[in-house]
């Protein structure tokens, strides 16, 4: 059982230059394996994941998620950036192996794939499929929610949420020698971006998961 993400970009061709998303993706996609066999960029603006601990799906949705919000060619940190990202993920069995992730087939890259262009037909950004249709259910109707939320995070709230989720253990005061800010401006932008429910969210997950993986 492991876990494949497919997403594709919103309105890159908004932007001046795709090295604005493209380089930062590739950079961040890079810290879950190697390209073609964990993951690979592909017509232009999609992209896919795979990951060995399907617990770890959500947190990195939510990463991709941040970091893709936190991207904007003129860096108004209050504002909203002119991109987002739109994300299924998918959970099951893999069935072949191949060279790299695009000649790898089974259930889960089907249920990811599958998942991503009714994200398109719904128009919502973040979703999710399992072989368990109580899960399914459940977590589509709190991704649903939270993704009004994170879909409304600025350029400051990305930047922060992807910063806690890469080195949780960081004090607000290390966060805020990083950005070049206050800590109490840390604190205010971590309550802007919600991110107690959303780690909370994400907890929720692993835990539900849990249950149906034993």
């Amino acid at each position: 059982m492991i876990a494949v993400l497919t997403g594709d970009i919103i309105d890159s061709r908004k932007l001046p230059s795709q090295d604005i998303w493209l380089q930062p993706l590739k950079s961040l996609l890079g810290q879950w394996g190697t390209s073609p066999q964990q993951w690979d960029i592909y017509r232009g603006d999609s992209f896919q994941l795979a990951l060995e601990d399907p617990a770890e799906a959500l947190k990195a949705a939510i990463r991709i998620k941040a970091l893709i919000k936190s991207l904007s060619p003129e860096k108004e940190q209050e504002r909203i950036s002119e991109i987002d990202v739109r994300l299924a993920i998918g959970i099951g069995e893999k069935n072949y192996e191949g060279a790299g992730i695009a000649e790898s087939n089974g259930p889960v890259f089907i249920q990811s794939g599958e998942r991503l262009e009714k994200l398109k037909k719904e128009k919502i950004t973040l979703a999710i499929q399992t072989p368990w249709e109580d899960l399914n259910r459940e977590m589509n109707l709190f991704l649903r929610l939270a993704s009004i939320l994170m879909d409304s995070w600025t350029i400051s709230s990305g930047e922060i949420v992807n910063l806690v989720f890469e080195k949780p253990d960081q004090t607000q005061s290390k966060i805020g020698q990083q950005l070049g800010i206050k800590q109490n401006t840390v604190s205010d932008r971590l309550r802007r971006a919600h991110i107690e429910d959303i780690l909370e969210l994400d907890q929720l997950f692993r835990e539900k998961l849990q249950k149906h993986l034993k």
